[in-house]
């Protein structure tokens, strides 16, 4: 279940797309702090380092000190720049511990499946599950066991089992994940109808150099006032 971490965040006046990328070069990620239970909306930025310890913990719950007032948040969201993959943008979402969030949660599949020791593929159709529990309830991450899985067998969400303190919002009729068969490459043969006829405008290979060549070997026809030079 999620431990608690501190986060340093610095609170900061809303900015312009200018410098809002000199922020962003200086290693400063702006973010909009929000809650369900407010209006009240706060920007801060945070420092890039500062990111990447967050998300190398084993923490869902973050504790926050922004606008003079502790804080206790989920990560909403997190927008990255599609080449570069540095993140651009975060939303943090104000909670209370004691009432119920809903969340996405990673699923992990465990264990080597017998449809492939035989052949098959595995295919993860669900990466995330969506719950509701109270915040220090949420999970790190389900865990989705695929080993009695056969080709043309699946999982599907109304087969797992979480602990009791958590609901699963997610259609239970969703497949997780299946053992489907592999695809043989079929050998594709072209055939050649040796008495199909050409069209008009199609050339074979080598006719027309054959013919470029045919061309050249014939004598040029002289001219009517070179043949009369010739007679004279």
């Amino acid at each position: 279940m999620s431990n608690e971490f501190i986060l340093n965040v610095n609170k900061r006046d809303l900015c312009n797309k200018g410098e809002r990328k000199r922020s962003l070069k200086q290693g400063k990620i702006p973010g909009i702090y929000y809650s369900h239970d407010s209006k009240e909306s706060i920007s801060f930025y945070i420092e890039s380092k500062e990111l990447i310890k967050a998300q190398k913990s084993d923490s869902r719950i973050f504790s926050i000190n922004v606008g003079s007032k502790k804080r206790n948040v989920l990560f909403k969201a997190i927008q990255y720049h599609p080449v570069t993959d540095q993140a651009m943008h975060i939303d943090l979402y104000g909670i209370k511990m004691d009432q119920v969030v809903s969340i996405k949660v990673g699923l992990i599949l465990t264990g080597s499946a017998e449809g492939v020791k035989e052949g098959g593929v595995l295919v993860q159709v669900l990466n995330e599950l969506d719950v509701s529990c109270l915040p220090m309830d949420i999970p790190n991450e389900i865990q989705v066991d695929v080993s009695d899985l056969e080709i043309g067998q699946n999982i599907k969400v109304s087969d797992l089992t979480v602990d009791d303190k958590i609901k699963i919002e997610t259609n239970l009729d969703e497949i997780i994940a299946s053992v489907t068969q592999a695809m043989k490459e079929e050998e594709v043969v072209v055939e050649v109808d040796e008495d199909a006829e050409f069209l008009e405008g199609d050339e074979i290979e080598g006719e027309g150099a054959d013919k470029e060549e045919e061309s050249s070997d014939k004598p040029k026809e002289e001219s009517s006032e070179d043949s009369k030079e010739t007679k004279e």
